[in-house]
Formats: C-alpha cells, sequence, structure tokens
C-alpha cells in the first residue's frame, strides 16, 4: 500500500493551504463581529475558493465541480479544519444527496450552490429528535399537486444564509420518512431564532417552523420514504469530514503550541525543556498521527469500487470518535501551554478550544457513534471493521 500523495494530491493540498491563509486574515474580524463577515468579503471568499478548485469539493466534474475523490476531499478539509470562526464554512460542500435529484431538480438546485450562486442547508434536527433522526415529528400530508409541510427543525447549519432547505419529513399516513425540497422564502417557512452558541461562527445555526407549507411532488428528493437512508448517507460523509477538520484544528493548535514552548522562558529557561510539557506535545503528536491515518484509511475504502456501506457507516463513526475527542485532549493541552494567553480571545487555541467541543455534539454524539459501532461489531463481528481483503 503506497501512503504517499501523488503529484495532483500534495498540489491540491498546497492549493487549500493556500486558501486557508486567506481565510486566517478575517479571523479576528469574525471573533470581533461575533461570526459574521460582510457579504461582499464572503462573495471574494467565495470565488476565490472557486478559482483554487476548493468549492463544492464533493460535485462531480461534469456538473462543475473538482470532482474530488473522498479521500481528496479529506485532504482538503483538513486544511480547512485550522482556520478558526467556522470560516471553513465559506468553501462551502453542498449536501451529498443533492446528486440523487432528478435533472430538473439538479438544475434548480445544485448547479446554482456549485456555482456559488445559492445556498442550501439540511434539516433534520427537532427539539425532540437529535440523535434519533427517526424519531422527528414534522409531517408531510398528500394535498392536490403536492404536500403539505408541518413541523420544526432546530439547529440547521447555515439556515440562515440558505437560500432553500433540504427537511426531512414523515410523508402520509405511513409516515415514509421523506427528503423535501424547501424554499425559505415560502409561504409558512418562518425562522424563529438563530441561537448564540459557544463558538463565534461565520454562519448561525437557526431554528425554523413549518406551518402547511405547500412543496410540489417534484421537489420531493429521491423519492417518497427514502429519507432516512440518504440522511445516514449525508451523515456519513459529513463525520468523515468532520474527523479530517478536527485533525487539521489540532495539527493548528500543536504547532501553536510547541512554537509557544520553544519561545516563552520560565525559572531560566524555555518550557519546552520541561519534562511535562515534553509530555503533553508528545501526547499531541501521537493523537494527531494516529487519528490523521485513519481518517485516510477510510476515506481511501470508500473510494474503492464496491465499498459496504453498512461497514464504512462505522467506520466514519469511528474515524469522527476518535478524531473529535482526540482533537479536544489535544487543544485542552494546548491552552495549558499557553497558560494565561490560551485563555484569550484574540489567541487562536482559545477560539479552537471553544469550537471543537461541538464536533462531539453534532452530527452525532460521541455517545451515539459509539452505539452505531458496537452494533456493527455485535451484528457482523470484528472482521466487520478490518481492512478490506483483495
Amino acid at each position: 500500500m503506497d501512503f504517499r500523495y501523488t503529484a495532483r494530491q500534495a498540489d491540491l493540498k498546497a492549493r487549500a493551504a493556500a486558501y486557508t491563509e486567506l481565510l486566517f486574515r478575517y479571523e479576528d474580524q469574525a471573533e470581533e463581529a461575533g461570526g459574521p463577515l460582510p457579504a461582499d468579503t464572503v462573495r471574494e471568499l467565495t470565488r476565490a475558493a472557486i478559482d483554487a478548485g476548493v468549492y463544492a469539493i464533493n460535485m462531480p466534474e461534469k456538473w462543475g465541480g473538482p470532482g474530488l475523490s473522498l479521500l481528496d476531499q479529506v485532504i482538503v478539509e483538513e486544511e480547512f479544519g485550522k482556520v478558526t470562526n467556522c470560516l471553513w464554512d465559506i468553501p462551502w460542500r453542498p449536501a451529498n444527496v443533492l446528486a440523487y435529484g432528478t435533472e430538473a431538480q439538479r438544475e434548480k438546485y445544485l448547479l446554482p450552490v456549485i456555482r456559488g450562486e445559492r445556498f442550501d442547508a439540511f434539516a433534520v434536527t427537532e427539539p425532540g429528535a437529535g440523535s434519533d433522526p427517526s424519531s422527528g415529528t414534522s409531517t408531510a400530508t398528500r394535498t392536490e399537486g403536492g404536500w403539505l409541510l408541518n413541523g420544526e427543525k432546530w439547529f440547521v447549519t447555515c439556515g440562515d444564509i440558505a437560500d432553500f432547505l433540504l427537511v426531512q419529513a414523515d410523508a402520509g399516513p405511513e409516515r415514509a420518512a421523506t427528503l423535501f425540497f424547501v424554499d425559505k422564502q415560502a409561504p409558512g417557512v418562518r425562522m424563529t431564532r438563530v441561537p448564540r452558541f459557544m463558538h463565534s461562527a461565520v454562519n448561525g445555526h437557526p431554528e425554523f417552523t413549518f406551518t402547511d407549507v405547500f412543496v410540489p411532488d417534484e421537489d420531493v428528493l429521491g423519492g417518497v420514504g427514502n429519507g432516512y437512508e440518504l440522511t445516514k448517507e449525508w451523515f456519513t460523509d459529513e463525520r468523515l469530514m468532520i474527523a479530517a477538520r478536527t485533525t487539521g484544528a489540532a495539527e493548528r493548535a500543536l504547532a501553536l503550541a510547541r512554537d509557544r514552548a520553544v519561545e516563552r522562558r520560565q525559572f531560566g529557561s524555555p518550557i519546552a525543556d520541561f519534562q511535562l510539557v515534553q509530555g503533553m506535545l508528545a501526547d499531541c503528536a501521537v493523537d494527531i498521527a494516529v487519528n490523521r491515518a485513519y481518517t485516510h484509511q477510510v476515506a481511501w475504502e470508500a473510494d474503492q469500487p464496491g465499498a459496504d456501506p453498512k461497514a464504512l457507516h462505522a467506520k466514519a463513526s469511528t474515524a469522527k470518535l476518535a478524531a473529535s475527542e482526540a482533537a479536544g485532549r489535544v487543544i485542552d493541552r494546548c491552552v495549558q501551554i499557553f497558560g494565561g494567553r490560551g485563555y484569550d480571545r484574540s489567541y487562536p487555541v482559545e477560539r479552537l478550544y471553544r469550537e471543537l467541543r461541538v464536533d462531539r455534539i453534532w452530527e452525532g454524539t460521541s455517545e451515539i457513534q459509539r452505539l452505531i459501532i458496537a452494533n456493527e461489531l455485535i451484528k457482523r463481528g470484528t472482521r466487520a471493521l478490518d481492512l478490506p481483503l483483495p
């Protein structure tokens, strides 16, 4: 097995790193603003991402995307994870399941997102349905020419800037989980609240209510009753990208802490000379190296023909669980190495400390990831988590 990047992947990583360096310039501005950046700035950064070939990276070339494999995407997202204030939302990844749309849906919804003209947001979580999306109470009732959507969704990432939402609701008397395209300006759609979270994100995570929102038949994605399977596929990709971004965030934190340890002097010596600090630096390096390797492995497996989707679902959960929790340990050590400065919001390590906490919650909590992994082991044995045999 050759783990070296190809020349094309090395170039891709360099382009992603250069674009991330551009985003670094806006971190302080975003933090001072409490998250949002001016619309003109966001448009400029969007155009820069498109020009660099790091926008809509999960979409094929035939539709205007870069056509990257999952391993390529992990390479890019790892670089993006180094930036604070969730500025990695600007080089947007459309929901992967948009690729299942009809030609008409693709023209109306997906292609404008790939061109940076529109924004999508995925609406699954509800007040009483978080880790278990199948327990949602949003409904779609049959009416002439379509459906009437009623319900409430919480924590809709980027819902504040989205033009349309992908809403999961139970359709008909059979309560068949289904995904619906919903224009945010449609009558009956109301954004009720934008919560203020620990991190100062460039985009928000608002709450929505839907009251008798009419959705025509042509705006059902993937057919009635396929919503839960599509949502699971979306979760698999998103969890893998969280693993990549948290690994990148941990790497940046370690680089900053290493420099601080070399430069900061106490008792006549750099604190890097002290074994307790050396131990923290070493533990950080181990956490990063192990999780980078596993995340790359799972992405590579997913790119292979005939990859087992059930095993990949569990492996993506493993990657997300391990990387997000490891990144939490890394950033905690790095804040400690920075001492009082690590508690100062003007330092990236402080912002990373706040921002990485949510990665153990969204797209499935750490506890849910453990249940997914255990369920796969119980049903199929340890071989389900092995490398695939030729």
